[in-house]
């Protein structure tokens, strides 16, 4: 209350109806930029590794466990219908080799990273937030002991943040292209694991900005599972029609195993990375 007894009009930015309105619009998109900021700043987070892939892979747990309670309630003839959830609970636990070899992949990377320090954290693994392969690269960093960022996203479905993010470093955006910023803008690689719609979007963003040089084309792009992205994209057919050049073609490279591609990503963060740069928020 004022000295006069009146109620005073609340500020502007106390001002919830206001905040959520058209013209608040710029504050709400600076949001997104100035709170991470502040709080990558204030974990010392140098640069990141950042890791995509499909939101619907499961732990290889819950597969077996579903495969195993759908077979024992099937009887008798199976129905179209029975056949196809069958198929379906048997090719989840296929994929399934994808959550266990991203969690095995950030845990070996955080590892790695932690004997580099902590002032600044050097590539500290960076997920979309939500479950799969998301999941499985934060459970990873987790696992090694070491902190992971999370940048989760407002959308209908399948994105609930999942509990191996550091809460310090855990993010909720609500405009797609502030989360893309984010994702470039510290990162050192990006390690791509079979996805849908979503990684493929950051998948092509990330080769464009490369192959712009909006990015730096040093910077490393890794697809794992050869047998998977041949069967999903022709790399090699869009060189031959001319669509994109080889040299287009050598901003990817690939690997099959945790193993392969753990040295891969050592080998490249060492030659062209091997020293922070100079912090970024100072």
């Amino acid at each position: 209350m004022s000295p006069q007894g009146r109620r005073l009009p609340l500020l502007a930015y106390h001002n919830y109806k206001f905040m959520e309105s058209w013209p608040a619009r710029p504050l709400r998109i600076l949001a997104e930029y100035l709170d991470p900021l502040e709080r990558l700043k204030a974990e010392r987070v140098g640069d990141t590794i950042v890791m995509f892939g499909s939101a619907r892979v499961l732990p290889r747990e819950r597969a077996e466990a579903n495969l195993t309670r759908l077979k024992k309630s099937l009887r008798g003839q199976l129905t179209p219908e029975q056949k196809r959830r069958l198929q379906a609970a048997r090719r989840a636990l296929e994929m399934s080799q994808y959550y266990e070899d991203a969690r095995a992949l950030a845990r070996r990377i955080t590892e790695w990273a932690r004997t580099l320090g902590e002032n600044p954290r050097r590539f500290v693994i960076c997920s979309g937030g939500g479950p799969g392969i998301m999941e499985a690269a934060n459970r990873g960093a987790s696992e090694a002991g070491g902190k992971s960022i999370g940048l989760s996203i407002e959308i209908p479905r399948e994105q609930r943040t999942n509990r191996f993010i550091s809460p310090e470093l855990n993010f909720q955006f609500h405009y797609f292209f502030m989360r893309k910023l984010w994702f470039a803008q510290l990162a050192k690689a990006l390690i791509v694991f079979p996805g849908g719609f979503g990684t493929m979007d950051e998948l092509w963003e990330m080769l464009t900005l490369s192959q712009t040089g909006k990015i730096e084309r040093r910077h490393l792009i890794l697809i794992y599972g050869r047998k998977w992205w041949q069967r999903v994209i022709d790399f090699r057919a869009m060189v031959a029609a001319g669509t994109i050049s080889e040299r287009d073609y050598a901003l990817l490279e690939f690997a099959d195993t945790v193993e392969e591609a753990f040295v891969r990503v050592r080998r490249h963060m060492e030659k062209y990375h091997p020293h922070p740069d100079p912090p970024w928020w100072e």
